[in-house]
């Protein structure tokens, strides 16, 4: 999951914000019932879903001011890869839910100067490949709509796709080969086209026009893919070529071991 080195924009910045807030705007009015709501991840309510955004914003802002501490506390996690995860967000489900709002939103904050401050070049250690502070705040831009996404399902609440969707995408794309190199399999050589239409509309569009792998579709079907929200048979996106096809069911845009993935909708019902 390469990515481009260099500053982070104001633009990303103001991104990464306005994505936690708007996620903030779901949860801060809630009960310790509507807390405690189940959410489509086995085994997570709604805090596991919080208390997952805050202890990841505390080991990314651990990564960028304190490597050699990250790196023994994330050696230390990659000996129990399948429970490091979800025992970090049963520890911060368990605290109540103002102490554990006030702790997610004081790291969001803390992040946001942090990242903004680190200098031109800087990589961040992290789970997977490194990245630069524009890299990594694009991918906590998709970690919170993802966890926000199982938020919303859990409280029966629509949510507007909006212009950020395309930070997710990014990283998508970005990561196809290390959904590969996770599953022990080897990258296709050649890069694929993916043309997907965003909410208002746009046509985002990566990879050379004349690939002959292609993913069209829509926008929002395609993050909630990378991101495991929903299963490829139920994502409107489409693969031309077996390379694309064979992406599509491994895909993922974040770090760490391949994830359990969704059932399809009528395995839910």
């Amino acid at each position: 999951m390469a990515d481009d080195a260099g500053d982070v924009t104001g633009a990303v910045l103001a991104d990464l914000r306005d994505e936690g807030e708007a996620l903030e705007g779901l949860v801060a009015g809630l009960d310790a019932k509507e807390w405690a709501l189940p959410t489509p991840a086995p085994r997570w309510t709604v805090a596991h879903q919080i208390a997952h955004l805050a202890w990841t914003d505390e080991q990314t802002l651990l990564a960028a001011t304190d490597e050699p501490a990250f790196r023994d506390a994330s050696q230390a996690a990659l000996a129990s890869p399948g429970t490091f995860v979800d025992e970090g967000a049963e520890t911060g489900a368990a605290q109540p839910p103002a102490v554990l709002l006030e702790r997610w939103r004081a790291g969001r904050d803390e992040l946001l100067r942090v990242l903004g401050e680190l200098p031109k070049g800087r990589r961040i250690p992290w789970y997977g490949p490194s990245m630069s502070a524009a890299g990594m705040a694009t991918a906590r831009i998709m970690e919170t709509w993802a966890h926000g996404e199982d938020v919303a399902d859990a409280l029966g609440v629509p949510r507007l796709p909006t212009e950020r969707l395309r930070h997710v995408v990014r990283i998508g794309v970005r990561a196809r080969d290390f959904a590969y190199a996770v599953r022990g399999l080897q990258p296709p050589g050649e890069p694929f086209r993916v043309e997907l239409k965003g909410p208002g509309g746009e046509l985002w569009t990566h990879g050379p026009q004349d690939a002959a792998q292609r993913v069209t579709g829509d926008a929002v079907g395609f993050c909630r893919l990378v991101t495991q929200r929903i299963h490829r048979d139920d994502a409107r996106v489409r693969a031309e070529g077996a390379d694309a096809q064979r992406w599509l069911e491994i895909a993922q845009a974040f770090a760490g071991p391949p994830g359990e993935g969704r059932a399809r909708k009528e395995e839910q019902l």
